[in-house]
């Protein structure tokens, strides 16, 4: 028998093809007809796998967070947790920002979203944080994530100074945030973490009686 012309379909070529579009386009661009070609199947054949179109987005989402590590729950002193996974978490969004309005939507039924959910908010009460403070920390630190993730600070800015002349006088240096794009929107995110962090030692220690965790000190 001759081998088909194209691999076997499989929920994970599927998966695989759909984000290589979102990564490439938009998350708009994500159609049956598109991914069908993408494939090299006729578009029916795409159906046998994933019923709708939503389906298969939510399917590409896990398949995105089943990047982000929370090994480190469990292991590392709560502020170190909640620090390494927001790191892991913020790099799979930055890999793929045009599927960051997807992601930032609950867990609904998604697997790894829901063992991402499981294991920040289990972490924390181990930790001691009550159940009720736990969710908000949780629910906090995944607005932050996102947030960070849904656009750039620094590109946001035109390059060219005469934008600013005049009428800007505080902005006369904004014409070149563009060029350090990554270390500026990277240098933000790490302060706005390590503020949370500070903030939540203090609430932590306020809620159970023990010391807060100096500014800036080693886990």
């Amino acid at each position: 028998m001759a081998r088909p012309r194209h691999p076997l379909l499989s929920r994970g070529r599927i998966v695989e093809a759909a984000l290589r579009i979102i990564d490439a386009e938009e998350l708009a661009a994500l159609s049956t007809r598109r991914l069908a070609a993408e494939l090299g199947v006729s578009g029916p054949s795409l159906y046998n796998h994933f019923g709708t179109m939503d389906e298969l987005t939510d399917a590409v989402v896990d398949h995105v967070l089943s990047q982000v590590d929370v090994s480190m729950f469990g292991r590392c002193d709560w502020p170190a947790a909640l620090r390494g996974w927001a790191r892991s978490y913020r790099a799979a969004l930055a890999a793929h920002p045009h599927l960051v309005p997807a992601l930032a939507q609950g867990p609904g039924r998604r697997p790894n979203a829901l063992r991402l959910a499981d294991a920040v908010f289990g972490g924390l009460v181990e930790a001691g944080w009550p159940r009720a403070h736990a969710t908000r920390v949780g629910a906090l630190m995944r607005y932050f994530i996102t947030g960070s993730a849904l656009g750039s600070f620094a590109s946001g800015f035109p390059t060219d100074a005469g934008v600013y002349a005049g009428e800007y006088p505080h902005l006369d240096q904004a014409h070149l945030l563009a060029d350090h794009q990554r270390e500026i929107d990277e240098g933000a995110f790490e302060t706005g973490l390590e503020a949370l962090l500070d903030g939540l030692s203090g609430q932590y220690a306020r809620l159970v009686g023990q010391p807060p965790r100096p500014p800036g000190a080693p886990d």
